[in-house]
């Protein structure tokens, strides 16, 4: 029979060696991302854009797991203090990851100043930005999303292609 120590050793030995087997490390470099969406895709028009209050076109570039986004806004409403509103056109920024989880494209990142380095303040939005993407179709040219928050279209056309080189983290 086991003594009280040799017991709780027993059980503190099976239980680190469980724990140290059962993880994994993750490895140091960024994913690989997802192949079709690799490169540099504008939307160049919006259909009825003379006719909408305001419209916002994208600039996406997806590098392995890694997106840089541009938006630039047209708006008839200024919504902003008048040096932000800038005479109803201004652009912001964001970066970070994404994943496409079945027909869904999922960014996660942080708006950011031109250079893609964090923002804080001034004008527009700042701290996290989380956008959610239907997939609608795809080919090596064009992409068409459907904007989960708004059902608004995307239209975006290739304008360069990139081949993922992982960089370490």
């Amino acid at each position: 029979m086991m003594n009280k120590k040799g017991l709780y050793f027993s059980l503190f030995t099976f239980n680190f060696l469980l724990l140290f087997f059962s993880c994994s490390r993750l490895p140091d470099v960024q994913g690989k991302g997802e192949t079709f969406l690799q490169g540099v895709w504008n939307q160049d028009s919006i259909a009825n854009q003379s006719q909408l209050q305001n419209y916002v076109k994208h600039h996406f570039k997806f590098t392995c797991d890694s997106f840089y986004v541009d938006f630039t806004t047209h708006s008839k409403v200024n919504y902003y203090e008048e040096e932000c509103f800038n005479n109803g056109v201004w652009e912001e920024h964001a970066k970070g990851t994404y994943q496409v989880r079945n027909d869904t494209l999922i960014l996660v990142g942080d708006f950011t100043k031109s250079n893609y380095k964090q923002k804080v303040s001034g004008c527009y939005r700042n701290g996290r930005y989380v956008s959610s993407f239907k997939v609608n179709s795809w080919n090596a040219e064009k992409l068409e999303l459907e904007n989960l928050s708004d059902q608004t279209e995307v239209k975006l056309n290739l304008k360069e292609k990139i081949t993922c080189v992982q960089k370490a983290l």
